[in-house]
């Protein structure tokens, strides 16, 4: 797949398989792609919770809010749901600047599932009292996102927009999932 596309197809999908099974070791490679990845002062200090198991998946996807541009949709059917979750982790102890690491490594994970077959949320919506509740993990470490993950089984198309349209993502009367984008044109302020 040309880099282009693999950017242009790497969108967030809200709707998956239910029934596909995300192996630990795919979760793993998605790890290992997001340690390649650039780290402020290469401090590093972002760690994941990796959940496969169907039976933990009821718990966090009841932590997470979907879509908040679609005000009718409470989020996917069950049988639509993620196949696996990426908790995404910043470790105060190493760094307590983690900002863009954090969507370096969120980006490099949803490209490298992309390449795999498979499509992603980045949610940040999260109710990270109870996601931490759940997982048990260290009171130093703090919830940065949740990455959904699964086979997606809904159609994403990308708009061009103008600079005065509105930027809120649709799905249409089709169920097509629609994402207006400002073109480069209105972006690129210049160049010299």
């Amino acid at each position: 797949m040309h880099f282009r596309d693999l950017v242009t197809r790497t969108r967030s999908c809200r709707r998956f398989d239910g029934s596909y099974r995300i192996s630990k070791s795919a979760l793993r490679d998605l790890v290992e792609l997001a340690c390649y990845a650039p780290s402020a002062k290469n401090l590093q200090p972002l760690k994941y919770i990796g959940v496969t198991d169907p039976d933990r998946f009821a718990d966090i996807f009841s932590c997470l809010s979907w879509a908040g541009y679609l005000d009718e949709w409470s989020g996917p059917e069950e049988s639509e749901r993620p196949s696996a979750y990426l908790v995404m982790l910043g470790d105060r102890a190493l760094s307590p600047f983690i900002a863009c690491d954090s969507g370096i490594a969120a980006q490099t994970i949803m490209l490298g599932a992309t390449n795999m077959g498979l499509g992603g949320c980045m949610v940040g919506s999260v109710d990270r009292d109870r996601l931490r509740q759940l997982l048990g993990f260290a009171e130093w470490l703090d919830v940065l996102f949740v990455i959904a993950l699964g086979k997606p089984v809904e159609t994403i198309v990308i708009d061009q927009m103008a600079e005065e349209e509105d930027v809120r993502y649709f799905r249409d009367i089709h169920g097509i999932h629609h994402v207006p984008k400002r073109m480069v044109d209105d972006v690129l302020l210049g160049l010299h």
